[in-house]
């Protein structure tokens, strides 16, 4: 059973990666440009004790997963996996989440929530999501 993992939520262009722990909850989260995944993974895998990459089955994950698996081959000394996990509804989930823990503020609190967009990127609570669902599997 893996205690600390990063999950990652792959796009084109932009990428959100969390690191969770299975008891601590999110130990970081970061939005990053698609270009940057390889760099801020092995960045991750260093500082962390990572035994399991969790990668979302949306966008451009066939891609990714083949250059995540090469990585972790060629890069990681120790064994860490990569695990494949659907990320039906996750977006729509991360909104929700990120507006709990962000509450609008002065007018915009007066607009049902589902009328509004983040005024930010939520890929990283979007890899949160990811992750916490992973856990719950495992």
């Amino acid at each position: 059973m893996s205690d600390i993992i990063v999950a990652i939520d792959p796009g084109r262009e932009k990428c959100g990666l969390a690191v969770l722990h299975r008891q601590c909850g999110v130990l970081e989260k970061a939005v990053i440009a698609s270009g940057q995944l390889l760099e801020t993974l092995q960045d991750y895998c260093t500082r962390y004790d990572v035994e399991v990459v969790v990668l979302g089955n949306g966008t451009s994950s066939a891609e990714k997963a083949v250059s995540i698996r090469d990585f972790l081959h060629r890069m990681c000394a120790r064994r860490i996996s990569l695990q494949l996990i659907n990320e039906y509804k996750t977006t729509e989930s991360a909104r929700i989440r990120y507006w709990r823990e962000n509450p609008p503020k002065g007018w915009r609190r007066l607009l049902p929530l589902t009328m509004q967009v983040p005024p930010v990127p939520v890929d990283d609570v979007v890899a949160v999501l990811l992750g916490e669902k992973y856990f719950n599997l495992f």
